[in-house]
């Protein structure tokens, strides 16, 4: 039996649904990142092989000649495993007097918060790819414009002048483990407020297309706004801008200057997350009860807390890119 702390079997099951329940809407990046299993027990480093393929044979074959052998070139990608966790106190008087539930509003929480401290590890591991495009100039410290259709069209192609394929599956939502088939696309997260520039026709003409408008074509997620040609946004407050980074304000959102956003657009195998086996979705809740004990004479103190073990890394570059960029105020 899995053991969450010193709660009965039947209230932490409880707990654990609350916590995930809460946590599973905050993950979307990882939905659509490549899931490496690694046995628990086993290693805190991950690593990933890449291959590369051979040049396309034009020269026909000699007769009766053996050609030389070619070979594949592989490049090895590593991460290590790091444990995050979080607790917040939980004492007698309150378990005893409060009028709410504070078990499940203290689980729900906490569930919360661990997704979205994963949605920000990975966020954190892909924004600092090398693959870039600006929206005017040729630096962060210039931007002032706001995304349009010419530079996301420039995304696009540079993803398939580098052989990206498009995402044809997702983790599911329900678990975090199995695959669902998706419709081939790629994907971009924007931050909410790049949401007014998208719908915007001078911007993107009639080709974005709200998700409200979708008809019978259904949104991969609830994190889902829009769509434009094959690249589906999906946007979450968690994928903040480099504030004042950019160049003068003018008309856009910043402080002392241009806030600048980093829309990322992501194709098949670009980045790879971890789950440990043996321990759901990583993602464990605890919780002890007020509880008398010799650090805690009369059993006034508990607690709720979450711990798991996470990781992300770029695994190819080239199959995704950050479009820098400012908003309109």
């Amino acid at each position: 039996m899995t053991v969450y702390g010193d709660i009965t079997p039947r209230t932490a099951a409880y707990a654990v649904d609350k916590m995930l329940e809460r946590a599973q809407p905050q993950l979307c990046m990882a939905r659509f990142a490549v899931l490496t299993t690694v046995p628990k027990g086993k290693t805190k480093v991950v690593k990933w092989a890449r291959y590369g393929r051979l040049a396309a044979s034009t020269t026909p074959l000699a007769e009766g000649v053996t050609p030389a052998g070619s070979t594949i070139l592989r490049t090895d990608v590593t991460g290590t495993l790091d444990q995050y966790g979080q607790w917040v106190g939980l004492t007698d008087v309150i378990m005893d007097t409060h009028e709410d539930p504070v078990l499940t509003e203290y689980s729900e929480s906490m569930g919360e918060t661990a997704g979205q401290s994963q949605e920000l590890i990975v966020y954190n591991a892909i924004k600092a790819g090398t693959n870039v495009s600006y929206a005017n100039g040729t630096s962060r410290g210039g931007i002032t414009s706001v995304l349009n259709s010419t530079q996301t069209r420039k995304a696009i192609r540079s993803l398939k002048q580098q052989d990206t394929k498009p995402l044809t599956m997702m983790l599911s939502a329900s678990d975090g483990v199995g695959t669902a088939p998706i419709p081939p696309c790629f994907v971009c997260f924007v931050h909410p407020n790049v949401e007014m520039d998208l719908q915007n026709t001078s911007n993107f003409a009639t080709g974005y297309t709200r998700v409200q408008n979708y008809g019978t074509f259904k949104p991969l997620s609830d994190a889902e706004i829009g769509s434009f040609e094959n690249i589906r946004f999906m946007a979450s407050t968690l994928y903040t801008p480099f504030a004042n980074a950019g160049g003068a304000l003018g008309s856009n959102l910043g402080g002392t200057a241009t806030d600048v956003y980093a829309s990322i657009v992501v194709g098949k195998n670009a980045y790879g997350t971890v789950n440990l086996a043996g321990s759901g979705n990583g993602l464990m809740p605890i919780v002890f009860n007020p509880k008398v004990s010799d650090s805690d004479k009369l059993g006034q103190r508990g607690h709720v807390a979450y711990k798991m073990w996470a990781l992300a890394v770029i695994l190819n570059d080239a199959f995704m890119i950050r479009m820098e960029h400012a908003v309109t105020a």
